[in-house]
């Protein structure tokens, strides 16, 4: 779009202007770096600040932080800060949320059992070892997280990574017809180094803590999380064929793994097991159906059905009562051990090995975790703390590590069941952890005749449990954009190197189009109207900030946001935008601005988006601007968008923006969008509300 100006001329003070170019104004000089010095001033003060070193700026802060820590009120908002339920607890709302918790809570921890179980294999250990990371992490995040509808645990992709690695430090014999006290000693050995995995994850992310990468978190866009997710969950798929066909194949690990696996089982398949495909078939025959029933029908359904659970009594008693462990060779779950186990510190011998395997997986757990976390806090209008997040995540896998629990993390789909199960807040987790607790300490014997694997390397039905737990996850458009073939560990660097790559000196926050004094839209220059309070519509010739007599209208909002949106931004300019037209839920926090409190006291009818100053926008930007058009038309404000350029329109488009706005709402210049507001909507009357973002 061409942006192009009317070249009518301001009208003076109490002459009327034409409705139809209420904005209308001729053209105006660029202002450049000196003309603004020369209008706003300040030009010393800054150049002192320029002039003193950055390292004692940082030091000095520094000083200014410990001293406030060391003091009482720093110390009491140093435990508030690191301990996230002395903010949350006294102002829980016990009536309308407990009930909410504890459903959605029972539901979770009864996934976590079988999921927990059927992970554990994924990352080659035994069973009862996903309780334990289905418990632990889940009871430590519950109090150090800042994620209200965030469900840590068992995460099929971290599952994934590490059976690899495991597998390699730790390889099974070539004669795989291992003794009782063999396959005893294989497994504690690969048990160790998972939990020195999860030891060296974790003492990763405490070291980001300590350093504050939490900003990292910014540059975390949503195609680089969806394309880590799907490419990851499609190996988890490939890697679970041979355990649904029965197959006795060993994992693939490196480069290729994928295609290598895939060939495997083509060349293998005659040679599938005719009592593990049955199992497989019948638990993917009652999974699938069962999650698509809880995502069609979630506001009808009171909380969503537990498919895993009957799922397993279903097994258990088809296995006790048809013995297929000794008719057809499928190994059971056998006897869970009771307890907890003692905790040990985790062997860490091979330190160096560990943290190249450990490396990727905490960058997968911050990655997926806050990102998780973020998502649902925009959803229902609070902030989560990255920095927190990392703390949280990086302190329940190395505290958990010494009860020999694996790496863990946020994971999707008990993410998605514990909202739809009615979730609040973090109580949830309790209630998820007491379910798993009553599991290894009394139910567990319910669980021996859960048929597991069986001698000839098959494991139907838990296989079928992490498949479908993965139903939804692989998303297809992100797919080609990948390297499917590489190993897990690599294949999302193509993804993650261009975001990690992207300027730093870009905007992260949106920036007004000059310097205000005291007021965002206020202007210094005394012929621009009445100073800080200034408040209208019409680029004024000198300064070229708002003239205060040309646009005098309630319910007409400006905003001009003159910074690249995408991923990085769009955060910001979101909550601002949320803020000023009051989309937000109650008790949203207001963002940090300089406006006054009555430069949003009308309501808003009409919103023009000034996107001249913006020179690109991503997909996540865009995205965040089509949402923003469905929530004005759905609060029944007008939202129209002025001089967008050809690049940024188009991103607009193929993101849907003209299915939630038609072209009429879309114009040249600021001054058209605004004639169209008067002369179409009938807005008039005696106060402005605009707002310079």
């Amino acid at each position: 779009m061409s942006g192009l100006r009317s070249t009518r001329t301001c009208p003076g003070l109490g002459e009327a202007s034409d409705l139809k170019y209420p904005l209308g104004s001729k053209f105006r000089e660029p202002l450049t770096q000196a003309r603004f010095q020369q209008l706003f001033g300040d030009a010393e003060q800054d150049s002192e600040l320029r002039a003193e070193p950055r390292w004692s700026r940082l030091r000095r802060q520094w000083r200014r932080r410990r001293a406030s820590a060391c003091s009482g009120p720093g110390a009491w908002r140093l435990l508030l800060a690191r301990l996230p339920p002395l903010r949350w607890l006294p102002h829980y709302r016990w009536r309308a949320w407990l009930l909410g918790d504890a459903v959605a809570g029972v539901t979770v921890g009864i996934v976590h059992v079988p999921q927990g179980m059927a992970f554990a294999l994924l990352t080659s250990v035994p069973p009862v070892f996903g309780l334990y990371t289905s418990f632990f992490p889940v009871l430590i995040y519950t109090l150090l997280g800042t994620g209200r509808h965030l469900s840590t645990g068992t995460f099929a992709v971290l599952s994934l990574m590490t059976g690899s690695a495991v597998e390699r430090l730790v390889p099974e014999p070539l004669e795989r017809n291992l003794s009782a006290i063999e396959r005893e000693q294989l497994d504690a050995q690969r048990v160790g180094a998972a939990a020195a995995m999860a030891f060296g994850s974790g003492a990763l992310m405490l070291g980001m803590f300590a350093l504050q990468l939490g900003v990292l978190a910014t540059f975390l866009s949503e195609p680089v999380v969806k394309a880590l997710t799907s490419g990851a969950a499609l190996h988890v798929l490939v890697s679970q064929l041979p355990s649904l066909l029965g197959l006795p194949l060993p994992r693939q690990i490196g480069c290729f793994a994928l295609f290598k696996t895939l060939a495997a089982v083509l060349t293998e398949l005659p040679r599938s097991s005719p009592a593990e495909l049955t199992i497989s078939a019948l638990s993917l025959a009652l999974l699938v159906p069962v999650k698509e029933l809880n995502v069609r029908f979630r506001d009808r359904l009171p909380t969503p059905i537990p498919g895993e659970i009957v799922m397993v009594l279903l097994a258990s008693v088809l296995c006790f009562t048809s013995s297929l462990d000794t008719r057809y060779n499928v190994q059971i779950v056998g006897l869970l051990p009771g307890g907890f186990p003692q905790p040990l510190l985790p062997s860490l011998a091979e330190l160096p090995r560990i943290l190249v395997d450990s490396l990727p997986m905490a960058m997968v757990t911050f990655a997926v975790s806050a990102s998780l976390a973020s998502i649902y806090a925009d959803k229902y209008s609070y902030t989560i703390d990255s920095n927190q997040e990392l703390l949280a995540h990086g302190v329940s896998n190395l505290i958990s590590s010494f009860f020999s629990c694996f790496p863990n993390s946020a994971t999707l789909a008990t993410t998605s069941l514990l909202v739809d199960a009615g979730g609040n807040t973090q109580l949830a987790g309790l209630f998820s952890c007491m379910v798993v607790l009553s599991v290894l300490l009394w139910l567990g014997p319910f669980f021996y005749y859960l048929p597991k694997v069986s001698s000839r390397g098959g494991g139907g039905w838990l296989a079928g449990v992490a498949v479908s737990q993965l139903i939804g996850v692989v998303s297809l458009p992100p797919l080609p954009q990948g390297c499917l073939g590489l190993h897990q560990h690599l294949q999302h660097a193509p993804d993650v190197l261009p975001d990690a790559g992207t300027p730093t000196t870009m905007a992260h926050q949106p920036r007004g189009l000059c310097r205000m004094d005291g007021h965002m839209g206020g202007c210094r220059d005394p012929e621009c109207g009445p100073g800080p309070g200034c408040r209208c519509g019409l680029l004024h010739d000198d300064c070229g900030l708002p003239h205060p007599e040309l646009l005098q209208v309630p319910g007409l909002l400006v905003l001009s946001y003159p910074t690249p949106l995408y991923f990085g931004t769009r955060g910001q300019f979101r909550r601002i935008l949320e803020w000023h037209l009051r989309l937000g839920e109650g008790g949203q926090e207001a963002p940090k601005t300089d406006d006054p409190p009555d430069a949003v006291a009308e309501p808003v009818r009409v919103v023009v988006l000034d996107c001249s100053g913006v020179p690109f926008v991503d997909a996540a930007g865009a995205r965040d601007v089509v949402q923003l058009a469905s929530r004005c038309r759905d609060a029944g404000i007008h939202l129209l968008l002025a001089q967008c350029n050809a690049s940024v329109l188009g991103t607009l488009t193929q993101a849907g923006l003209l299915d939630r706005v038609s072209p009429e709402q879309l114009f040249v210049s600021v001054q058209d969008a605004a004639a169209y507001a008067l002369e179409t909507l009938e807005l008039s009357g005696p106060k402005t509300c605009t707002v310079w973002v």
